[in-house]
């Protein structure tokens, strides 16, 4: 009776997940969108865990109590700003399962196959291993890359393209010689999950610290297209539907990223961005480099007081700072004075997709004000003040002048528009992707150093003074 039952089971959780992606499409259905995810996986566990095929229930449940204790333990501690890195950590554990679940489904196949039959089992298990693999490393340096413990330039090693198309060449002869096997090739099964472990880490490797949160979406694309080819394997339909849908997604939101980067996906994966300083250093438009214009408290203060347009554009730097909450208090004693606030998001601000909106949401600035940089590019003339919170490459001008520039071309929000420009900046370093920022030193542009939170809450007190 269960056993028929099992389809319409999968079929409930296959619909709640897509509509947990519908969801997560936008702010205000993202919570519901979450419930729905939510429900559907319970669903799919239950059906899967109850199927009449499972004889023991010591292992299962030992496995599900240890993933639930480790993973309350994760949504605890992890702050928002180590968000990153966590979802490519769990990246790396989806990778770690296809390569773990893919090789011990080839030593005992659960069934007798012959013929044809036994080809395709085959290659979905070599599918599954060759993506898994390459998407646990790839987490990994990603992890790794985005935690610091990694150092943000792309590795370039000499002839490094040609040593990717030795690898790949090298994991299809590889998917030969395990079907000709006939059973027996479990050797050259382990050997390609070497190779493509090494291609994963090599590939994440040469990518550039910029690039990182479409490096983010990609793997996360890769985890689901494991899935997907892990259900094929284990003739499972949802595994197959929910893969699909993860996979697809990815990569969607990864074309969309790199749209916004004026950038081709090949451009990131390959291209080594960030490598190497550009040819010629960028020449700011006013000032000199090194002249900084800095701006105190009190000054500022007056400025905003005067201000009846205001722009945010919040950055990393706001994140690692934790000052969306002083942003948001801000943002409330300038509205009422009567001014306008809205924030300008970057596609590609902070590390992660929507980095910047889940602060905003946390901290409880209104969904309405936080607008894609499309939605208010062509307002910073009409903006009094613009503040820049944490933010370096996405407001530098160089990627729309210089030509030289490793950013050319990608578009920036145009901060320098505004009548008055303030910077908040913990140092004077140049930002993620290494490059130089003639914004700090034009004309209209005031430098606020410190770190954020400590500048917003000092600006506050001279606000309500």
């Amino acid at each position: 009776m269960f056993e028929s039952a099992l389809p319409v089971a999968y079929v409930a959780a296959a619909i709640l997940f897509i509509l947990s992606l519908g969801g997560l499409a936008n702010q205000e259905s993202a919570r519901r969108g979450n419930v729905y995810g939510i429900v559907g996986m319970i669903i799919a566990l239950v059906a899967t865990v109850f199927h009449e095929r499972i004889e023991s229930y010591s292992v299962i449940a030992g496995a599900i109590g240890l993933g639930a204790v480790l993973g309350a333990i994760l949504a605890a501690r992890v702050a928002m700003t180590s968000m990153p890195q966590l979802v490519a950590a769990l990246h790396s554990f989806v990778g770690l399962a296809a390569v773990l679940v893919g090789l011990s489904s080839y030593l005992d196949p659960g069934a007798e196959l012959s013929g044809a039959a036994h080809i395709i089992h085959d290659l979905e298990i070599y599918a599954d291993v060759a993506i898994g693999a390459v998407t646990f490393t790839g987490s990994v340096v990603a992890w790794g890359k985005l935690d610091g413990k990694i150092g943000g330039r792309p590795l370039l090693l000499p002839g490094r393209h040609l040593l990717n198309l030795l690898m790949v060449i090298s994991i299809a002869v590889l998917a030969v010689l395990l079907v000709r096997a006939d059973g027996d090739g479990f050797n050259f099964l382990l050997i390609m999950s070497a190779i493509a472990a090494v291609l994963g880490i090599h590939l994440v490797m040469a990518i550039g610290g910029a690039d990182m949160p479409v490096v983010v979406s990609l793997l996360n694309s890769y985890s689901g297209w494991t899935a997907a080819a892990a259900g094929f394997m284990l003739e499972n339909d949802l595994l197959i539907v929910t893969g699909a849908l993860v996979g697809s997604s990815g990569a969607i939101l990864s074309y969309i990223m790199c749209k916004a980067m004026n950038r081709s996906i090949w451009n990131v994966v390959f291209g080594g961005f960030g490598a190497a300083p550009p040819k010629g250093a960028p020449k700011p438009a006013e000032g000199e480099p090194g002249e900084f214009t800095e701006i105190q408290t009190t000054e500022l203060a007056d400025e905003l007081k005067a201000a009846r347009e205001i722009i945010i554009v919040p950055g990393y730097g706001m994140a690692v700072a934790q000052a969306q909450r002083s942003v948001d208090d801000f943002t409330k004693l300038m509205q009422k004075r009567g001014a306008r606030v809205r924030f300008a998001i970057h596609p590609v601000a902070g590390r992660l997709p929507g980095h910047m909106n889940v602060l905003l949401a946390e901290a409880g600035v209104p969904y309405d004000l936080a607008l894609e940089m499309d939605e208010i590019n062509d307002d910073f003339p009409k903006a009094d003040v613009v503040l820049v919170i944490g933010a370096n490459d996405i407001v530098n001008p160089s990627a729309m002048t210089d030509t030289s520039s490793p950013i050319y071309g990608m578009p920036v929000c145009e901060v320098w528009k505004s009548t008055r420009t303030v910077v908040l900046k913990r140092g004077r370093g140049v930002g993620y992707a290494g490059v130089a920022n003639p914004l700090f030193f034009m004309d209209k542009t005031r430098m606020y150093f410190g770190d954020a939170k400590d500048s917003m809450d000092k600006l506050n007190t001279a606000l309500k003074a």
